[in-house]
């Protein structure tokens, strides 16, 4: 039988803070969304609701997850977008695709932008876990 992977406690307990803190940044996302709606065709309201959360995220992140807030802001900043580019391609993909292909296919119409879009922002959380934690806040 194989041995279990022993996740350290410390680790554990920093991806925590970080599914706290990104489910912050995730609702900041996920609510603008529907302001930007208003104004904006969908796939762009997906964009600009992304720079909310991307802003919302780092401000949390820096500060409450990878104890990065005493280290210069800039260059962070840079690698946390350079890492958050992935999971906004991430995001838009599975958004659109949800939205205008799979959830029409089966016949989900009603509040099909906003079922798209909550599992577009769910998708990136691990990618971005440890991209924040092996390249951003180093």
């Amino acid at each position: 039988m194989p041995s279990e992977v022993q996740i350290p406690k410390a680790e554990a307990q920093r991806f925590a803070r970080y599914l706290l803190a990104g489910g912050a940044a995730a609702v900041a996302n996920y609510g603008s969304r529907f302001l930007f709606s208003v104004w904006v065709p969908f796939e762009a309201a997906v964009i600009l609701a992304f720079l909310v959360g991307l802003g919302t995220g780092f401000v949390l992140m820096r500060q409450y997850v990878f104890d990065a807030a005493g280290k210069p802001a800039r260059p962070q900043a840079v690698r946390y977008v350079g890492v958050n580019m992935l999971a906004l391609v991430q995001t838009l993909i599975v958004s659109s695709l949800l939205a205008r292909w799979l959830l029409p296919l089966l016949g989900i119409a009603l509040y099909a932008e906003a079922i798209a879009h909550a599992f577009g922002v769910a998708v990136p959380v691990v990618t971005s876990y440890f991209g924040h934690r092996n390249a951003t806040f180093r």
